[in-house]
């Protein structure tokens, strides 16, 4: 599986299930234009019925769902998440979403005074952060790997990423997906080449499932989180994570609780009381998912299509080749960037001038926009999103884009 091939399908417009006509399964504003898809997802109606379901289920009587309902509950979850994602039930355990699975192991790896933490210049900015924390506490140091924020190609990302493993690096945390630039990583290749540097690896694929296609274990990785709350219709809080099984025993959550020393999954299945209907919910959001026929081809090729449409109508190059990319697409509004709060000025008055709900960010230097596809989108919405830019250009920020 984890093909990333390029996808020729056209999104249509005249089926049912496509585009506006399904945005009523949603409970998104009808007056807006969603292109946001990628930062917080959004639920099916369906999904949320069987998590308020959950959650009366629970209240009824919280005793006896907690102590006796759960633990089975949690482990056939997560036997439904293997079948769809790869590896083994035990393998799989859940959490809030990859930050917290990614804190969790930056705080369980044994790093010793001057080992080394490598990353990439795309990390996500809160993961950077715990990098960097966790480096410092543990006596290490933090290697950024300089990537180029318009991708020259697999083989030169591989290149980079190779040539910048030392011989103090002891963990590789590298994304499957940037936020930023919303470029697919070979992370395949990557793991082989820190593998073949005695290198362990933790790929953040928090935009990945439902996305791409996955087949985790596969890809070789010591460890490998993503969130179901993004691409696969889960409520907010369905954070997945798999550890190697040669791993799992030096692998904790960062909340230590009664699980603590008695193993993987008890450490991670018991750290206090919470929400975990998000978790329960996993099956319902899958479902939902399938409901939507051939939808990851479908998105592939429709943010394609969003991305040409911003190409030709703003002369703003994407950030990656279409093999590259995915559901997402990050584009050029600007080679040198305002200041960041301008940025955000720019997104909040295409949400409220023009009703387009899309990042707008300073990274690298550049001023983007990044664009999502899902099952409610349509061509034309890409062509609006061009017309708002366009406006804002000639008004809004004019003198910064002189």
């Amino acid at each position: 599986m984890n093909n990333h091939s390029p996808s020729d399908r056209s999104p249509s417009t005249n089926n049912p299930r496509e585009g506006h006509a399904v945005l009523g399964e949603f409970q998104l504003a009808p007056d807006r234009i969603h292109l946001n898809h990628g930062s917080y997802g959004a639920v099916p109606r369906i999904v949320q019925a069987e998590q308020d379901r959950l959650r009366a289920h629970i209240e009824r009587d919280a005793t006896s769902f907690f102590q006796d309902e759960l633990p089975t509950a949690l482990r056939d979850m997560a036997v439904q998440v293997a079948r769809r994602l790869g590896g083994q039930a035990a393998d799989w355990v859940f959490c809030e979403n990859a930050t917290s699975a990614i804190n969790g192991i930056l705080a369980s790896f044994p790093l010793k005074p001057g080992d080394q933490i490598v990353t990439t210049s795309h990390a996500y900015g809160a993961v950077l952060k715990a990098m960097r924390l966790w480096a410092e506490r543990k006596g290490a140091s933090l290697v950024t790997i300089e990537l180029p924020a318009i991708s020259e190609g697999e083989d030169r990302i591989v290149e980079l990423i190779a040539s910048g493993l030392g011989p103090r690096c002891r963990l590789l945390v590298v994304d499957h997906i940037t936020s930023a630039t919303a470029t697919v990583l070979p992370v395949r290749r990557i793991v082989e080449a820190a593998h073949r540097a005695g290198v362990a690896v933790l790929i953040d694929g928090a935009h990945a499932p439902g996305q791409v296609e996955l087949d985790v274990p596969a890809i070789g990785a010591d460890w490998y989180t993503g969130n179901a709350h993004k691409w696969l219709f889960a409520p907010k809080g369905c954070g997945l994570l798999w550890t190697a099984p040669n791993r799992q025993a030096e692998t904790g959550p960062a909340v230590l609780s009664h699980g603590t020393g008695s193993g993987y999954l008890p450490a991670f299945d018991w750290i206090g009381t919470r929400d975990v209907t998000p978790w329960l919910s996993f099956v319902a959001a899958a479902q939902a998912h399938d409901s939507f026929p051939g939808l990851i081809a479908r998105n592939r090729g429709l943010a394609g299509q969003g991305a040409a449409i911003l190409l030709e109508k703003l002369d703003a190059p994407p950030s990656a080749p279409p093999r590259m990319r995915a559901a997402m697409a990050a584009v050029v509004l600007k080679d040198s960037a305002p200041d960041p709060e301008l940025a955000q000025e720019f997104r909040r008055a295409l949400a409220g001038r023009h009703g387009i709900i899309a990042p707008v960010y300073a990274f690298s230097g550049k001023l983007w926009l990044r664009i999502s596809a899902q099952i409610y989108n349509e061509p034309d919405d890409y062509l609006r999103c061009a017309a708002a830019c366009l406006d804002l250009r000639e008004s809004f920020l004019a003198e910064s884009f002189r």
